[in-house]
């Protein structure tokens, strides 16, 4: 199994952290105007966006590295929430691309967005 990569500070991210947590409702409307609101699914959906300034040219390699890996959006790795320390198992890129690139001699930058997937 994949993991992302952790900093060599040990955090997987950098501050701001941004997560969102989606459910998946559905809404029928019937014609009196009156609606009736489900849930399509039991569990809730995260996302981060994962803003990475700093970074060495070991850990940006190792972030385009997962990326390869993963194949992109297709493959599925681990990720720490660093707001509650859970590990989701079943995470994927959610943009066809990372945004990476190098500022100075052996510093760079990275921007991902990271979804947990529905396993229900």
């Amino acid at each position: 199994m994949l993991n992302f990569p952790l900093l060599k500070t040990g955090a997987a991210m950098q501050y701001p952290a941004e997560l969102s947590v989606r459910y998946a409702t559905e809404v029928l409307q019937y014609v009196d105007g009156s609606e009736q609101r489900y849930r399509d699914s039991g569990t809730p959906q995260r996302q981060w966006i994962v803003r990475l300034d700093l970074l060495d040219e070991q850990e940006l390699s190792a972030i385009e590295h997962l990326f390869v890996a993963a194949q992109g959006m297709i493959g599925s790795f681990a990720f720490t929430d660093p707001h509650d320390g859970v590990e989701y198992t079943d995470c994927s890129f959610a943009l066809p691309q990372i945004e990476s690139r190098y500022v100075d001699e052996l510093r760079g930058q990275a921007r991902v967005i990271i979804r947990q997937n529905r396993s229900q």
